[in-house]
Parts: structure tokens; C-alpha cells; sequence
């Protein structure tokens, strides 16, 4: 491809988005630590956040944002939320006019609540934003499985165009024009896993998980629609397919801090003994606000933030759902 890509984040998922995107393009992948910068270039490798995997020999690292993003023709986000609008504040001083945005980050910025791709809009308007997004296991790519993930954008003939660059063999990038009910999967289902987790670290049953991830995907769902997007996409990869994997993978970050906090453990403990950031703890507050917000009830959701406040346990968090009303299938609990 003529295109050239630069990527902001050298985390698991922005480094195997690099090296996907090397065998399409040039692409110049900006992380901030000097020594994973260094292993990059030079044995091809992010020991840190992929250990034993090999890179696209192709991709180059920077330390210098500057460096990544001058000369893109796409620039690609791979910042957790919380460094999200400071990292692309630092972008928009050396980004070209019109140069597509695409986020990676399943997360809402605190306070505000407002999706990535808003962020994206309000820093740099009049660029074109999209999302990379599904269900999509880093370690599980990087390794060569096969995997599907979509790319939405609101513009049909741009997001198209920006498909041939993340597409690739054993992984199947389907387009979408349903930016907001896409980006809004990624992030809702987060929640949803860490009240599966939940269940599994107190030893539910295969009928408890399916019963919960069920209903976990009609509440983002009814979230979602009413926030504008699309009912069919929840029913897509971006919705059930980052759900379902989010919410059983052993590999998912999510479902690690509910299982943790369903053998007793404290998420603040949790958190602070992990690598990489689980957007749901931080996601969870801010979606409660949104489900009250847009007079949806979030039942699930409300749980996993009150076991994250220390205001139940999971064990009364479980024990009270099987005291819940039952009503119809169509409505929320």
C-alpha cells in the first residue's frame, strides 16, 4: 500500500496492531519506554507485554512522538483511556491536515465520559475517526490464530480504504458505518466481564456464565441503542464476539480482575499487581452515569461498580440476583 501508519502506544494490543499493519505498509509504532523502543528495532520483540512472540521485521519503534506521526497518512491510537486526550494532544502539533484517526481503546474518559473517538473529534476536528475493534486477543494474533475484528467509520469510501491496511490472512477485518454502536461494545462488555469473573473465581457453573453474558449483552445493548447505535451491531464481532471472548478467555484482563474479586481478593491489590490496564474498573463508574444519563437500567453494571466500591461483595452481589423479580426476557435483571 501507498499509505503510511503511525501507531501511539506500545502496549500488548498497539504492538501486534503495528505489526499486523507492517505487512500491509511502512508503519512507525511510538512507545514510551526507551527499552522496548530498542527491542523493536532490534530483535524484533516486546519481551515486556508479548513474551516470546516475534514482530513483523518490517516495523520500526520511536520514543519520539514527533517521529510517528509527521508524514502518516493514518494515525493509529493505542493509549489506555486515562492517557488517551494528553497523548493525542501531544499528536495534533505534528499530524497532517484530514489524516484519518483510528482508536484501539475500549475505554471512556473519566469525568466527561466521552468515547475516544469524541476525544479524537474535539482535539483534532475535521479529521475522519474510526475504530479497530471485535474480539480480539493480542497473544492469541501475534501468534499467528486466526482471528476477525471490524473497523468502523462513518465514511463508507474512507473506511474501505483504511480496511487493506489491517487486513491480513488469519485476521479477517469486516468494515461498519456504525461508529458509535461499535465503539460502545468494545467498552460496555468490559463491565459485563468482570461480572462473569466474578462467578467463575466463586465457581459458577458453564449455565451461570451463559445466563450472565447473556443478559450482560441485552443490557449494553438497550445502553447502546439508546446512545445512537445500531441494534444488529451488538449481535456482530463488535458486540457478542468481543463479549463472548472478553468473558472467557483466561487471556482477558477483565475477567482476571472479577475472578480475583470473586476468590475475596481487593481490587486495589489487583490492579496494582497488573501490567496492563482493565478498562472495566475504570470504564464502570462512567457507565453507570451513562445508563442514568439515558434512563437505562443497568442492573449487572450497578453490582459490578458496587463490589468495586467495596459496597457488597460478590458473594452478595450473587446471592442477591437469585432473589431478583423475574420478568419478562425484554426487560433489564
Amino acid at each position: 500500500m501507498n499509505l503510511k501508519a503511525g501507531l501511539l502506544g506500545g502496549g500488548s494490543w498497539g504492538t501486534t496492531v503495528a505489526s499486523l499493519i507492517a505487512r500491509n505498509a511502512p508503519v512507525r509504532i511510538w512507545a514510551r519506554c526507551a527499552e522496548t523502543v530498542r527491542e523493536i528495532n532490534e530483535s524484533h520483540r516486546n519481551s515486556k507485554y508479548l513474551p516470546g512472540a516475534t514482530l513483523h521485521n518490517r516495523l520500526v519503534a520511536t520514543h519520539c512522538i514527533e517521529e510517528a506521526v509527521s508524514g502518516c497518512d493514518v494515525l493509529v491510537m493505542g493509549v489506555p483511556s486515562q492517557h488517551f486526550r494528553a497523548v493525542l494532544e501531544q499528536a495534533a502539533e505534528y499530524i497532517r491536515p484530514w489524516v484519518p484517526v483510528i482508536s484501539l481503546t475500549k475505554g471512556l474518559e473519566a469525568g466527561s465520559g466521552m468515547r475516544m473517538t469524541e476525544i479524537i473529534r474535539e482535539v483534532l476536528p475535521g479529521h475522519p475517526v474510526g475504530v479497530l475493534t471485535g474480539p480480539n486477543l493480542a497473544r492469541e494474533i501475534i501468534s499467528g490464530q486466526a482471528a476477525a475484528g471490524v473497523i468502523a467509520m462513518e465514511d463508507e469510501i474512507i473506511v474501505r480504504a483504511l480496511q487493506e491496511l489491517f487486513h491480513s490472512g488469519l485476521f479477517r477485518v469486516y468494515t461498519n458505518t456504525d461508529l458509535v454502536g461499535c465503539e460502545l461494545g468494545g467498552v460496555l462488555k468490559n463491565v459485563i466481564a468482570i461480572a462473569v469473573g466474578m462467578g467463575d473465581g466463586q465457581g459458577a457453573g458453564d449455565n451461570t456464565r451463559a445466563a450472565l453474558i447473556t443478559r450482560g449483552l441485552a443490557e449494553i445493548t438497550r445502553l447502546g441503542v439508546a446512545m445512537g447505535g445500531r441494534p444488529e451491531t451488538f449481535a456482530g464481532l463488535a458486540g457478542m464476539g468481543d463479549l463472548i471472548a472478553t468473558c472467557t478467555s483466561p487471556q482477558s484482563r477483565n475477567r482476571h480482575v472479577g475472578f480475583e474479586l470473586g476468590k475475596g481478593r481487593p481490587v486495589d491489590e489487583i490492579v496494582g499487581e497488573m501490567l496492563m490496564v482493565a478498562e472495566g474498573v475504570k470504564s464502570a463508574p462512567t457507565v453507570m452515569a451513562l445508563g442514568e444519563r439515558y434512563g437505562v437500567e443497568m442492573p449487572i453494571t450497578r453490582d459490578v461498580y458496587a463490589v468495586l466500591r467495596g459496597e457488597r461483595t460478590p458473594r452478595q452481589v450473587y446471592r442477591g440476583l437469585l432473589k431478583t423479580t423475574v420478568g419478562a426476557e425484554s426487560e433489564p435483571g
